[in-house]
């Protein structure tokens, strides 16, 4: 299959992005781990639309806190690893829940551990959002790209959420006299 890449720069490091032709395929954070090699046979190509579109609604994500739209994802794992990950896609920005939680929706509440290791080789940073996975006790645990970054990414978008909640103000009527 054919890949293409580009860079972006955020605010937590440069990130490499990359797609091929049925979908997003990855996003990495320089030194994260898992982070590929790129190979001579990936193409860089900083005008692809979805490469494009994709940095600049992480741009927008790390500006504002809005979590991106998931566009055509092409995720390469295991089956299992597949239904972790599209299971991460339903937990809400600025919320979190346990490895426990997210084994107990996958029906594998047993299954903690290998969870939590499909989670941590989760390809699509972000748009994936595995930073929202988080210890038993609360405790931010298991970010390959590193728990300052998990931390920063919580935060921002706990606060995006807080901005976005606005009191209505209540309508009073008055009877007129």
């Amino acid at each position: 299959m054919n890949t293409r890449y580009t860079y972006s720069d955020s605010p937590l490091g440069r990130l490499l992005i990359t797609c091929n032709d049925n979908g997003l395929s990855g996003i990495w954070f320089d030194q994260q781990k898992y982070y590929p090699q790129v190979p001579q046979t990936w193409q860089q190509d900083d005008r692809n639309n979805l490469l494009s579109e994709t940095a600049g609604a992480l741009q927008n994500y790390f500006s504002t806190g809005d979590a991106p739209s998931t566009p055509s994802l092409s995720l390469s794992g295991t089956d299992f690893q597949q239904k972790v990950w599209h299971k991460l896609l339903e937990i809400p920005a600025g919320t979190t829940i346990t490895y426990g939680e997210l084994a107990k929706r996958l029906n594998k509440p047993s299954a903690v551990r290998a969870v939590a290791a499909a989670v941590g080789r989760n390809p699509v940073s972000i748009i994936v959002p595995c930073h929202r996975v988080i210890g038993a006790s609360g405790s931010l645990t298991g970010y390959a790209g590193g728990l300052e970054r998990k931390q920063h990414l919580l935060k921002l978008e706990a606060n995006a959420v807080a901005d976005d909640f606005q009191l209505q103000p209540v309508a009073t009527a008055m009877a007129n006299d």
